[in-house]
């Protein structure tokens, strides 16, 4: 049966909660399609909607199985392209690829230029995504693209934290710009680890700018991958006299949302799904935060204001 209205919201199959919930939010139920495999493995997609002059929204985070999830998003697009949709406006609240966004050393890709591209070769006409790694990733797109904060979401839930006299602490440079905005919103001070990389899954400590002796300290990250920028964060603040330490991060990578050594509580947003949370990790919904934006964009109105 046709829906009666304007819009409708359909998801693919990497973050399946909070798709309902974000439909639940929007007081609307998810858009029916169907996603298999054919004998061969490749991917079938069937919209069972009538899609035909309406806005569509498609809500897919690219991660865990970057390569599988995005091949079934770019057909997604091409299925609803295809059927006429007025707009695709594509929801990746963890954008793929992202950390791939510049040449480092000879003869490596641009991955996260690619990936724009091909979303809209497929035929995506909008895009709105969170915290993502770089600010530059924006400029690849040649569609209108909102880069959202999880900023609101979780100052919201570390609020029952009722800390006073807190840093903020950058666990490296590239955090840096979020934890000035954090550190503005929580009236406190900043901090930064100085991170010495040595391969792509240990690090090393560096030292520390600014003072965390005797402070609340929260330690905000874009990216948790493999917890090991976290860990040393935390290590490095309690050598130095942090009171307690408390994480802020938007996207958790791995399956497992584990306590790290050090930090007292650690708050995640459910970006990406979590098959094991730990105790002491609290997952925070963006749904609420996703939807003001769809309405907004419904609108006509700024969704830049949502993010400081």
């Amino acid at each position: 049966m046709e829906r009666k209205n304007s819009f409708l919201l359909f998801s693919g199959s990497s973050n399946k909660t909070l798709a309902k919930e974000l439909a639940s939010n929007l007081q609307t139920s998810l858009g029916r399609v169907r996603i298999g495999k054919f004998p061969d493995c490749e991917t079938e997609i069937e919209i069972l909607e009538t899609v035909r002059g309406k806005d569509v929204f498609v809500l897919q985070s690219i991660a865990r199985k970057p390569n599988e999830y995005l091949m079934e998003l770019f057909i997604m697009i091409d299925a609803l392209k295809r059927a006429s949709a007025k707009s695709i406006q594509v929801i990746i609240p963890y954008y793929g690829y992202a950390r791939q966004d510049r040449r480092h050393v000879n003869r490596v890709p641009i991955t996260a230029r690619l990936v724009a591209n091909l979303l809209e070769t497929a035929g995506a006409t909008r895009l709105m995504t969170m915290d993502l790694h770089t600010d530059q990733i924006q400029g690849f797109f040649t569609i209108p693209t909102d880069n959202l904060s999880a900023q609101e979401v979780l100052l919201a839930a570390l609020q029952k934290e009722s800390l006073v006299d807190v840093t903020v602490v950058s666990p490296d440079i590239g955090s840096n710009k979020m934890a000035m905005r954090y550190a503005k919103a929580l009236n406190g001070e900043i901090a930064l680890v100085h991170k010495v990389r040595i391969n792509g899954k240990n690090v090393s400590d560096g030292g520390l700018l600014g003072n965390v002796f005797g402070k609340n300290v929260v330690i905000v990250d874009d990216i948790c991958a493999t917890y090991e920028t976290l860990r040393l964060a935390a290590s490095v603040c309690q050598k130095h006299g942090a009171k307690r330490i408390v994480g802020l991060v938007t996207h958790a990578v791995l399956p497992r949302a584990k306590k790290i050594p050090g930090v007292e509580r650690l708050f995640v947003t459910n970006s990406i799904p979590a098959e094991n949370v730990e105790k002491d990790v609290e997952m925070v919904s963006i749904a609420p935060l996703l939807a003001k934006a769809i309405l907004r964009t419904l609108s006509g109105e700024s969704v830049s204001s949502l993010s400081p």
